[in-house]
């Protein structure tokens, strides 16, 4: 049977028990965007990204236009009028072809598109000829609107306030707190030949832990079966997460090393909600990026898929 996973997915399903009801899952990847997803990236205002550096450090970003920002090229290319700014960790990266992993997501309609490819410079862009594009579920996603639906480019609140970008390799107290309170994230990874992906994780507030100035952990909860993040990870421990902070429109951008645990656990019980799988993130390098998104998004309509939290009063479902 061909299989469209590699090596390190194989393993991290098997591990998991999830080995069958992988290889039903991956009938859904493919190599071309079909004309339904082609119309869903057009309506699209934000894509995150994810790839590695010049180091091998792994890092994610948000990447945000208008609606028609993102654009399939045909079946194999998405065109994206859009580059991180300078003080991204993805923008010398992208000043070159890269192999880029990429999730287009809207919040509204609880919607995701899973592509990753090979990118290089394009005008003011990135054109991504394709390799896999992947429709996920809407698990975990919390629903939550814009500020400006139909305006143009989200930059404008950044004009009322200097810009401060902060970096370091270590969370600082007000960093800890974003991610002590948020309910959504952002993971890339890349398998040892350096081949990117980009994914979500959700939940109610608390899920994500922050163990220390230099460690976090979260519950790796059911799915797809595909365990794409976890088979990258298995293969090279290198990821990179993204926290969106939707109330001022920072996003809070870090790279570090990732190890899985799988021990045996319930559902809902303390640590691995659901699978009893947790991942540990160490972390190396930091940046908080002003202005990336537009500020104040509506309140979150938390999914109803979302585990309690343990020790946490679990959020109103949607």
């Amino acid at each position: 049977m061909n299989s469209p996973y590699h090596r390190g997915e194989r393993e991290a399903q098997e591990r998991a028990g999830l080995r069958r009801k992988a290889e039903i899952s991956g009938r859904a990847i493919r190599g071309t965007v079909p004309p339904v997803a082609a119309a869903f990236l057009t309506e699209q205002r934000l894509l995150v990204a994810g790839a590695a550096d010049e180091r091998g450090d792994v890092w994610a970003t948000v990447l945000t236009g208008p609606a028609g920002f993102l654009c399939a090229e045909g079946e194999r290319s998405l065109s994206v009028a859009a580059r991180p700014a300078p003080a991204d960790p993805l923008a010398s990266v992208l000043e070159r072809p890269a192999r880029l992993g990429m999730l287009a997501v809207d919040t509204a309609t609880r919607r995701r598109m899973r592509m990753n490819g090979t990118a290089r410079p394009e005008g003011g862009g990135l054109l991504v000829d394709l390799d896999q594009v992947v429709a996920n579920c809407p698990k975990y996603i919390q629903r939550r609107t814009p500020p400006t639906a139909d305006s143009g480019t989200p930059s404008a609140p950044l004009a009322a306030r200097p810009a401060r970008v902060s970096r370091g390799d270590r969370l600082d107290d007000g960093q800890r707190r974003l991610l002590a309170r948020a309910d959504t994230f952002f993971v890339a990874t890349a398998d040892e030949h350096g081949r990117a992906d980009a994914s979500h994780r959700g939940g109610n507030p608390g899920f994500l832990q922050v163990l220390s100035p230099t460690r976090l952990r979260w519950p790796d909860y059911t799915g797809n079966a595909m365990l794409l993040t976890l088979g990258n990870l298995l293969v090279n421990p290198r990821a990179g997460l993204v926290v969106p902070d939707y109330a001022t429109g920072t996003t809070l951008h870090l790279t570090g090393t990732a190890r899985i645990t799988w021990g045996a656990g319930r559902a809902g019980g303390p640590g691995g909600a659901e699978t009893g799988r947790t991942v540990e993130f160490t972390v190396t390098g930091v940046t908080e990026l002003p202005g990336t998104l537009p500020a104040g998004w509506s309140p979150p309509e938390f999914s109803r898929f979302n585990p309690p939290v343990p020790g946490v009063v679990s959020a109103n479902a949607a």
